[in-house]
């Protein structure tokens, strides 16, 4: 165990987590940890719920949720609901006492639990300090979750899942006094917009036809628009969650008209305002579209 602990230290020099014990998922729920248990710094801690905009309405899912820190501060603090999991019994006691403590036992749980096992689709906000490769390991789940869902990461990304915000904190009572530096990652769960869209609106009295066509990375998005059949290109694609928007220029009866769309996607539809503008054009009408071929 030592000798163990001595590696990964030279491997991980800042791999401490809240429950690194949870990186395997062939634990089982009775299995014991082989790793150590580092705890998130509070002042960490307070960082990921703000970036988070956790609130009253939220509901927090913590994988490695060690002695509840996390989960509790969102329960007390922000009146959020939520649970913990962690495979280490003598974490679940810590964490069910912090509740006590802390007078939130009505709004917070705490399970002994693979992460890999456990349904995240209640949740709203879900905060994590894992390794590495754990995290790649549940990627595919998260980008599963209802878009809008908020993810929250001390110290390690998402590998080419760019964060929407980053930012790197010193936390003085990080490795049990002996302090460091926190990296804390956001990230905001993605519809799936890539495919091929249709939609109609009415610009300049007449009805105009549009044909979209989305290619996805994650939360990056681009493509092609054609308007009454003649091709124009997305200038600029935005994707938040479920909040999309797009901007191009293209041809409506003989002369230039910028659209700038937006709108919220809902599976297969899309639905929010366009707005024209041009020399003889200045008008916001509803739009819906459709997805009419997903991308495969």
């Amino acid at each position: 165990m030592q000798l163990a602990l001595q590696v990964l230290k030279k491997v991980l020099p800042a791999a401490a987590c809240t429950a690194l014990l949870c990186s395997s998922p062939v634990l089982a729920a009775g299995d014991q940890p082989s790793v150590p248990y580092v705890p998130t710094p509070q002042a960490v801690v307070e960082r990921m719920l703000a970036m988070a905009k956790v609130t009253a309405g939220d509901y927090l899912i913590d994988l490695g949720s060690g002695d509840g820190r996390i989960v509790v501060t969102a329960a007390s603090k922000y009146g959020a609901r939520g649970f913990g999991v962690d495979l280490n019994p003598e974490r679940i006691d810590e964490a069910n006492d912090n509740a006590r403590r802390n007078r939130v036992t009505d709004k917070v749980a705490f399970y002994q639990r693979n992460l890999f096992d456990t349904d995240l689709s209640q949740a709203t906000v879900i905060t994590m300090y894992l390794l590495p490769r754990v995290n790649l390991q549940l990627r595919p789940k998260l980008l599963d979750l209802k878009p809008g869902t908020r993810l929250v990461s001390h110290d390690f990304d998402m590998g080419d899942w760019k964060a929407d915000e980053h930012v790197r904190m010193g936390a003085n009572d990080k490795f049990s006094g002996a302090g460091g530096e926190s990296d804390v990652y956001l990230w905001i769960v993605p519809a799936k917009v890539a495919g091929t869209w249709r939609s109609r609106l009415t610009a300049a009295g007449k009805p105009q036809t549009y044909e979209i066509r989305l290619e996805q990375k994650y939360q990056s998005v681009g493509g092609s628009v054609r308007v009454n059949g003649k091709p124009a290109l997305i200038q600029g694609a935005k994707l938040s969650g479920a909040e999309l928007t797009l901007s191009f220029t293209a041809e409506i009866n003989g002369a230039p008209v910028k659209h700038e769309f937006s709108g919220r996607v809902d599976g297969g539809r899309m639905a929010g305002e366009a707005a024209l503008s041009g020399k003889q054009l200045a008008s916001r009408v509803e739009w819906i579209a459709e997805r009419t071929e997903a991308a495969r």
